[in-house]
């Protein structure tokens, strides 16, 4: 099916844009928005981050150059209607080629599009940079960064300001200040923002001012002619400015409008059915982690529950976050902080679990090693999402393992139930030891139907679970069940009762098992959900290397995938069972 616009269809280019009169850029805008609201509610994607931010990207590129003018989105959250104006409206008006373009801005797609970007709080520096090349090179171009939605409660937005602010050139921050992040918008940043917006940009202590920008505060921002006028009289500016915008998250969908956090970013027909009851009664890793974070903290008033501004990951709604109240913490968009903070409240006695998407784990390395790791502070991370997945380059969760399990005084868990789990939990809660990191199954919730009694200050001890000869399957986490599934076709095929072993740990082997092996096995197969280099499997091609035992390794390979299929990678990586039988027999 093919719908096209009337003022869209005008757009060829982005000079075609600035052709139309007020009335046909606010035409533009409304025809956008359905679109847009189309789009979303077929293939899912960010939703009210989008529908907000319309008239501003109509009006910036009605007064800018772009490719010229570098225009650079934060967390791209808000690149929709910028991809519809920049020759990728296909991707919006033909249903075919609704997945032809990814969700967040692409250079390999267009030429105004200068980053690949999917995590938070990134625009300023990467402007800051583009800047500063240009002032070294001779140009003259204007370089704009694009941020908000919550991505000033971020580090790294505040380190970029501070060197924005004496650059001494041109250099345009259009702050979208919707009065929200993800969810509600946190701390003093949120506070600055309201109190400037409230009073209409007028205030005796304006922080932006105060660090040294021309500051500029737009009221409305959805009146396209007033950022037009705006946006023309910072063009060309020799000096740092920041234009504060006031928006409204969900723009043209009064449900969003209203109640904005589950509008952020939506699933497939969610607009369908927003009169129905969707919370799901069955359990899942998400409902049994609140039950038991919940019942903690009832008992135990020193348990804090942490995210980093994704509540929504964790099904952490509002409800929830208001019966765990004092006891319940959202940094904002601020992982590394997050961290370091957890550090602090396990060394003051409190029981921090902070509960985190894999593909943000990735922004608190240096936190991770230094703040929590090196001071050995028994805070408890949950890692969520971590596996092999067909998600955007941006979003990707396979690198957790090789980033945490090779970090000194870190226990990185992976349980493969619903038991193994909950003990792994309560026992990290409630030690003093060690950090600990758990990976939350990515997987639907499984049962042993058997109580765990391991006991995890033991470290680095296995589980056998199968004792067999000549082949011993190790798979962890998520990979086990793939394991028991290889050992149950090579059985079938072979006639190889193979070894079935659950590592629990991922941070360490239990060598006294493997030692063990050695005797009457010939190979030695690992299986992990995520990247093979410097990963779980490659210390048992270590271990076992100046012996007689060969080692496969399965997972993912050291690359950035982009939207690829699951069953496409799984058959990349040789990760089905039947290739990795296959495998075997050939080894053998």
């Amino acid at each position: 099916m093919n719908t096209t616009a009337k003022v869209l269809d005008k757009i060829e280019s982005l000079n075609d844009l600035k052709t139309l009169n007020i009335n046909e850029l606010n035409l533009l805008a409304d025809e956008m928005r359905e679109l847009i609201i189309k789009k979303v509610n077929t293939i899912g994607g960010h939703f009210g981050p989008n529908l907000g931010i319309v008239e501003t990207i109509i009006a910036m590129h009605y007064v800018f150059n772009s490719p010229l003018d570098k225009i650079v989105f934060d967390v791209s959250h808000q690149c929709y209607p910028h991809k519809i104006l920049t020759g990728r409206k296909e991707g919006y008006t033909n249903e075919e080629c609704y997945l032809k373009y990814t969700g967040y801005t692409a250079p390999e797609e267009s030429e105004h599009d200068l980053f690949k970007v999917g995590h938070t709080s990134t625009s300023v520096s990467l402007a800051v940079g583009l800047a500063k090349g240009r002032d070294l090179t001779g140009g003259k171009e204007n370089v704009i960064a694009l941020i908000g939605d919550g991505s000033l409660t971020g580090g790294e937005a505040l380190e970029g300001l501070n060197n924005a602010a004496v650059l001494n050139s041109n250099m345009i921050i259009v702050i979208n200040d919707n009065d929200m992040s993800i969810a509600e918008n946190q701390g003093g940043i949120c506070n600055l923002l309201t109190d400037l917006r409230l009073n209409n940009g007028n205030v005796e202590n304006n922080f932006f001012k105060s660090l040294g920008f021309e500051y500029f505060y737009v009221e409305d921002g959805h009146n396209i002619q007033t950022l037009i006028d705006m946006f023309s009289k910072v063009k060309d500016t020799n000096h740092p400015v920041v234009v504060h915008i006031h928006t409204i998250k969900g723009k043209g969908f009064k449900p969003a409008e209203t109640d904005k956090e589950p509008f952020h970013w939506i699933l497939p027909n969610t607009l369908n059915h927003l009169d129905d009851n969707l919370q799901s009664e069955n359990e899942d890793y998400n409902s049994i982690t609140k039950d038991y974070l919940l019942n903690k903290v009832k008992e135990d008033s020193s348990v804090v529950v942490m995210n980093a501004a994704t509540p929504g990951v964790f099904g952490f709604d509002k409800q929830y976050r208001k019966l765990l109240g004092k006891n319940y913490v959202d940094v904002g968009i601020a992982e590394q902080h997050a961290v370091a903070m957890a550090s602090g409240l396990a060394k003051a006695g409190a029981k921090p679990v902070l509960c985190v998407m894999s593909s943000f784990i990735q922004r608190t390395y240096d936190q991770l090693s230094q703040d929590l790791a090196l001071n050995n502070s028994p805070a408890t991370i949950l890692v969520y999402w971590g596996g092999i997945s067909s998600a955007d380059a941006t979003h990707l969760c396979t690198f957790d393992i090789p980033l945490i399990s090779n970090i000194p005084n870190i226990v990185y868990l992976a349980p493969t139930c619903k038991e193994e789990y909950l003990k792994m939990l309560d026992w990290s809660v409630n030690q003093k030891e060690h950090s600990v990191v758990i990976r939350v199954p990515m997987a639907d919730l499984t049962s042993s139907g058997v109580e765990d009694n391991t006991d995890y200050s033991v470290l680095n001890k296995f589980k056998m679970v199968e004792q067999g000869k000549d082949v011993a399957l190790i798979g962890l986490g998520t990979f086990f069940e793939r394991a028991k599934e290889v050992k149950q076709l090579l059985k079938l095929k072979s006639g190889i009762d193979a070894t079935l072993i659950n590592p629990k740990f991922i941070t360490g082997l239990d060598e006294d098992m493997l030692n063990e092996l050695k005797s009457n096995h010939k190979i030695v197969i690992t299986l992990e959900d995520g990247e093979l280099d410097g990963g779980f499997g490659e210390k048992f091609s270590r271990f076992y290397g100046d012996s007689d035992v060969k080692v496969l390794n399965y997972g993912s390979f050291k690359e950035f995938t982009d939207r690829a299929p699951l069953n496409e990678l799984y058959t990349k990586y040789r990760l089905t069972p039947e290739l990795i039988v296959e495998d075997i027999e050939q080894l053998l």
